[in-house]
């Protein structure tokens, strides 16, 4: 098991910044990708980005690339998400996850949320 941890969320104007926090404890040695992922009111949760732990590789969704980058810290097993030039079409509830295996494309850990609200 991984237990997950967000924090960070908070109400910023557009253009602002936030950077959001994701500390894992428990099989951290188990997480091959950490994952970001949100959630609007009335849509589906979609995936942002993610950070593989092996080589810190980063994948983004076109919507964040250039404004939002993913990093790591392995001492302190957390994933940050710094998240620039906010939109209000970046409002939602952001969950970090992990997906244990190269061979299983699923998520299986997953957080709290944390919310973000970006104000026009």
């Amino acid at each position: 098991q991984v237990q997950l941890v967000e924090s960070g969320g908070g109400l910023v104007q557009a253009g602002g910044s936030l950077r959001l926090s994701c500390a894992a404890s428990g099989r951290t040695f188990s997480m091959f990708i950490m994952g970001w992922f949100r959630q609007a009111p009335g849509k589906e949760r979609e995936f942002v980005g993610a950070i593989r732990w092996s080589n810190s590789d980063t994948y983004y969704r076109d919507s964040v690339k250039g404004r939002f980058t993913i990093s790591r810290d392995n001492a302190k097993n957390t994933v940050y998400l710094q998240m620039n030039s906010l939109k209000p079409e970046d409002t939602a509830v952001y969950y970090c996850a992990v997906r244990p295996s190269a061979a299983d494309p699923q998520y299986h850990y997953w957080g709290q949320g944390t919310q973000v609200t970006i104000s026009s």
